[in-house]
C-alpha cells in the first residue's frame, strides 16, 4: 500500500472569452480555497472581460498576450503550479460545464498516492450527459480506442476534468512535449510513459455560451489531428518517464 501524501493543491481553470461564467464556475471553486488549495485562472488571450471579471473578485490571473489555445493555456498553469512548488494540480473548464462540487473528490483521491492522474468521467454510474450525439460518438470512439492501446478502461478521454501529481506536471512542461487538446494523444503519451490513471464519477453539465474550442471546421481538424498524433505516439519507442 503506498503512503498516502501531502502538500499543496492547485485549482487551474483555462479561459478564453468566458466572461458571462467565469465568475460563478470560480465563486464555486472558492468555497473549497484554504491554506492547502489555492486557485489560478490562465486567461488565454481572452477579447472580452473575462481577465477584469477575475481581478475585480481579487482571483490570481496569469494573462496570455494571445490566444494560443487550451493545450498551452494548461501548460502555462502547469509551469506556474512547479515554480510555485504546487504537488497536486486539478484542471476543470471556464465554461460551467465542470461540477466544483467534486473537487473534494480529486484531492481525496490524488493523496491515496494510488495513481499519477484521476479523470472525472461524465459515463461512470450510470452517469447521463446531455452531449449532441456526435460528440458523444466522437468521446466513445476515442474512449474504446484508448482502451484497447493501453489494455485498461477509459471511459472518458476527453474529460478536461482531472488531477495529476507533481510527477506528471514535471513531464507535460518539457520541450518536446507538446499538445493542442489534452485527450486522447494526451493520455497515451502519459500512459507509455509509465504513469497510471483512474477515474471516479463527476456531473458534466451541457455548454453554454462562451467559446467552444470545437466550433466551425474544427471538429473535422480535431479527428484528423488526434487519429494522426495517436499514430506517431505508437511509432516512438515505449519508455518511463524520468522524475524529479
Amino acid at each position: 500500500m503506498k503512503e498516502r501524501l501531502t502538500g499543496k493543491t492547485l485549482i487551474i481553470i483555462p479561459a478564453y472569452d468566458e466572461e458571462a461564467r467565469i465568475l460563478e464556475v470560480v465563486n464555486g471553486c472558492k468555497r473549497f480555497l484554504n491554506d492547502e488549495v489555492e486557485l489560478v485562472v490562465i486567461n488565454d488571450g481572452s477579447n472580452d472581460r473575462t481577465l477584469e471579471v477575475c481581478e475585480d473578485v481579487g482571483i490570481n490571473v496569469v494573462s496570455i498576450p494571445f490566444n494560443l489555445g487550451v493545450g498551452n493555456a494548461l501548460k502555462t498553469g502547469f509551469k506556474y503550479a512547479i515554480e510555485n512548488n504546487y504537488q497536486f494540480v486539478i484542471t476543470l473548464d471556464a465554461d460551467g460545464q465542470h461540477n466544483p462540487d467534486d473537487i473534494p473528490k480529486f484531492i481525496e483521491q490524488l493523496k491515496t498516492g494510488q495513481q499519477d492522474i484521476v479523470i472525472g468521467s461524465r459515463f461512470l454510474n450510470g452517469k447521463k450527459y446531455d452531449g449532441s450525439k456526435p460528440r458523444i460518438f466522437g468521446i466513445k470512439l476515442f474512449a474504446r480506442l484508448i482502451s484497447f492501446l493501453i489494455n485498461e478502461r477509459i471511459t472518458d478521454v476527453t474529460s478536461g476534468y482531472r488531477g495529476m501529481n507533481r510527477n506528471v506536471l514535471f513531464f507535460t512542461i518539457i520541450d518536446t512535449f507538446n499538445f493542442d487538446y489534452p485527450d486522447a494523444d494526451f493520455l497515451l503519451t502519459l500512459h507509455r510513459a509509465g504513469f497510471s490513471f483512474s477515474e471516479i464519477p463527476v456531473s458534466m453539465n451541457k455548454r453554454v455560451g462562451g467559446t467552444s474550442q470545437h466550433r466551425g471546421l474544427k471538429p473535422l481538424y480535431y479527428l484528423f489531428k488526434m487519429f494522426l498524433s495517436i499514430f506517431i505516439i505508437l511509432l516512438r519507442k515505449k519508455g518511463r518517464a524520468k522524475l524529479e
